[in-house]
């Protein structure tokens, strides 16, 4: 018999109860921060200034805050400032510590866990701004409320410099909670925000939270001007927002808003004359990228409708089969926002909605209420059928072009495209796909990559842009057709992210105008017809250097101008003369395979969609018909270009 005692650990030494560890307070935050806030980078730095702002939306959602003012300061700081009831300052009899240290310092502290203080919020789990000050150098939040202001203050992660005090009443009976911190740069890797993020994000709170004021301010050198979000239609708004970047079908949206005792469920509706879909779930103020079951309602119940409606008007005989869901949100434009009691996502990102009931609402809703709606606008229910109609003949056509690129099995060679020099693993989890512009520069690639893991497809300069191309148009493309037998997942509406035959799929483009438009191109590729691929995070674009210069007798590359200027601060006695190099095609093998595709030197930037919605619309905007929005789009963004946020 063995006991608890005999067991050892592999290194050969005895494994007991001394050999385990408690991590206490918001020590776990610190040591695992991408448990909390998603990654150490960009994206996560800005997850802070949202869990900030999440507390001030629950208080709008409750209807106690009207106006929420965001600033970032010259210092590097965040400051979040709303007039609603302010953080508990009184003392927990139980905890013995007062509601603003119960807020800031404990995890999964808070009035969210069945109590009285929020029928409805965003901050499931409770440890929103306590992760936010785990992860700040420095913190203070001053809480204004019964007339009086009191202050904390916390540094190094959380460290409390003295106790919640008094410090005086408050200035013109103001009410509500200021959070101002300090990202704490020896935990983030970056700890600069990124202004056109923070608004974006602004924004859609403003989207769904009709009336609610929004400031933002930037105090910092050449900043944007200051911004006041308030939308008073708000998701109707939002929808025109979104198909404004488009040409809409009808002027009309499609809106209803139904509430029970268990929830409420808000639904707007708008077409375009486009080929793609743009359905968007929010619960509780937070954006479901995954959809849910509050999606779900809503997609089997449209189909429902429309289908009910197309038959009752006799725009669908009945010989015709009914219209598919696919066929139906062609065009579609759509925000389902739901609130209810106990939401219940899928892990801290909240990227899925899991609650059943939201579902019967969300369906009893929609049967309902876009009937009517259909029955009262029988033009723009005579389009929308129309559309749908014309959307599903072109389904039928695409069909065969589908089977035509779809990959057997990950296994067999047959309908692999010509051109793809294919790695020797068989494990998609260690293959890498680079496609690659130009058959010069893919030789080059071939000869520079390790055969075991990576395979190379090179593509002929601009494929076609499929946000102007229905799938059957698309797939007739030879380039689009050899990307998608390539990934070997479909496309469309089958694309099934699991057959995906290699876990990077690296875009490998000049680092020039040229570059940049390939990469656009392919980035709304996958944005609109292989979703799934960026959402799982299979999506990266190579860093090719544009410079290289030779320090002693080693040859140092650098990615761009900042990359360059850095160097020059760094080594300012520096006299060689540096080399720009105009393109891949004219980078030996050696150069290719050290600087951009070697694992131990090389930088990829990994393609992800925060809010899906956005994305969208950038998309759109970038890709579509209006050349003056486009132009305006670019010169917004031209000083702040990356791809985590496409």
């Amino acid at each position: 018999m063995t006991t608890v005692e005999d067991h050892v650990t592999a290194a050969g030494g005895r494994y007991s109860a001394k050999d385990m560890s408690v991590l206490e307070g918001l020590e776990p935050v610190r040591k695992r921060p991408g448990m909390y806030i998603g990654s150490t980078g960009l994206s996560g730095l800005h997850h802070l200034v949202v869990e900030v702002v999440d507390n001030s939306v629950d208080e709008a959602m409750a209807g106690y805050c009207t106006q929420i003012d965001v600033t970032l300061l010259v210092d590097g700081g965040c400051r979040v400032v709303d007039n609603g009831r302010g953080i508990p300052t009184d003392v927990n009899p139980q905890y013995r510590l007062s509601g603003v240290e119960i807020a800031l310092t404990r995890l999964h502290g808070g009035a969210k866990f069945g109590g009285s203080g929020y029928k409805v919020s965003g901050g499931l789990h409770g440890v929103g701004v306590s992760v936010v000050n785990a992860l700040s150098r420095r913190l203070v939040v001053e809480v204004d409320r019964d007339g009086s202001r009191y202050r904390m203050e916390f540094v190094d992660g959380g460290k409390p410099l003295g106790k919640l005090e008094l410090v005086g009443p408050s200035p013109r009976g103001r009410r509500g909670t200021s959070v101002t911190f300090w990202p704490d740069a020896s935990i983030l890797e970056e700890v600069n925000f990124r202004a056109q993020t923070v608004m974006e994000r602004l924004q859609v709170y403003a989207f769904l939270n009709a009336g609610l004021q929004i400031n933002f301010r930037d105090e910092r050198e050449g900043a944007p001007a200051p911004m006041t979000y308030c939308y008073k239609g708000g998701i109707v708004d939002f929808v025109k927002h979104l198909n404004a970047s488009k040409d809409p079908l009808f002027k009309k949206v499609a809106y209803f808003k139904v509430a029970e005792e268990g929830g409420e469920v808000e639904v707007a509706l708008q077409w375009n004359t486009g080929y793609n879909e743009g359905l968007y779930g929010f619960a509780n103020g937070i954006s479901t990228i995954e959809g849910g079951t509050h999606v779900e309602g809503l997609k089997k119940a449209l189909t429902n409708v429309v289908n009910k409606y197309a038959r009752g008007r006799g725009l669908l005989k009945e010989k015709e089969e009914n219209l598919l869901g696919e066929d139906i949100r062609e065009g579609m434009c759509a925000i389902v926002s739901v609130k209810l009691h106990d939401p219940q996502f899928e892990g801290q990102t909240k990227a899925k909605l899991g609650n059943t009931s939201i579902r019967s609402l969300v369906e009893r809703a929609t049967n309902e209420k876009l009937a009517e709606w259909l029955e009262e606008n029988p033009s723009e229910g005579k389009l929308i059928i129309s559309k749908a109609v014309q959307a599903s003949r072109a389904r039928v056509a695409a069909r065969e072009a589908r089977e035509a690129t779809r990959r057997k099995s990950p296994l067999e060679g047959a309908g692999m495209p010509g051109k793809l020099t294919d790695c020797r693993t068989r494990d998609p989890r260690a293959a890498e796909l680079f496609i690659v512009e130009g058959d010069s520069a893919g030789g080059s690639a071939v000869r520079a990559r390790d055969p075991e893991t990576q395979a190379i497809l090179p593509i002929r300069g601009k494929i076609l842009n499929v946000e102007r191309a229905r799938l059957d148009k698309m797939l007739k493309n030879n380039e689009i057709q050899a990307l998608v037998a390539a990934i070997g997942a479909g496309v469309g509406e089958e694309f099934e992210v699991a057959k995906v035959r290699y876990h990077k799929v690296i875009i490998l483009a000049d680092a020039d105008v040229d570059g940049s438009h390939i990469r656009t191109l392919l980035l709304t590729l996958f944005f609109r017809q292989m979703k799934p691929l960026v959402e799982e995070g299979h999506v990266y674009c190579a860093q090719p250097p544009l410079f290289s210069t030779v320090v002693g007798k080693e040859k140092i590359y650098l990615k761009d101008e900042p990359a360059r200027q850095r160097f020059l601060a760094e080594h300012p006695n520096h006299k060689t003369e540096f080399s720009r190099l105009k393109g891949l095609g004219e980078m030996d093998w050696e150069e290719l395979g050290n600087t951009t595709m070697d694992r131990a030197h090389r930088t990829l930037l990994r393609v992800d969609i925060e809010q899906a919605a956005i994305a969208d619309e950038a998309c759109s905007i970038l890709m579509g018909d209006d050349v003056e929005q486009r132009k305006q789009f670019i010169i917004d963004n031209a000083t702040e270009i990356r791809f985590l946020d496409i």
